[in-house]
């Protein structure tokens, strides 16, 4: 690499891209989360809202995470 070239994010050390995956994990799961706890108190659908914003927050996740493992196969 010359010097003032950067870095793309599928040249992370493991360390990195493992960080950069656990932290989509956890920031989509606490927005489905927030938002299922949101719906909840706005519409009284407890816990209908909860249980889906899990799920939408896991599909979430694990789209953007297959997304990035991709970049390194």
């Amino acid at each position: 690499m010359m010097d003032g070239e950067k870095k793309s994010s599928s040249e992370l050390p493991g360390w990195a891209a493992f960080a950069v995956m656990g932290s989509t994990i956890a920031i989509c799961e606490a927005i489905g989360v927030g938002g299922g706890i949101w719906v909840d108190k706005v519409w009284g659908t407890a816990p209908t809202g909860i249980l889906v914003g899990v799920v939408l927050g896991t599909i979430t996740a694990v789209v953007s995470v297959v997304s990035q493992v991709r970049k390194y196969l």
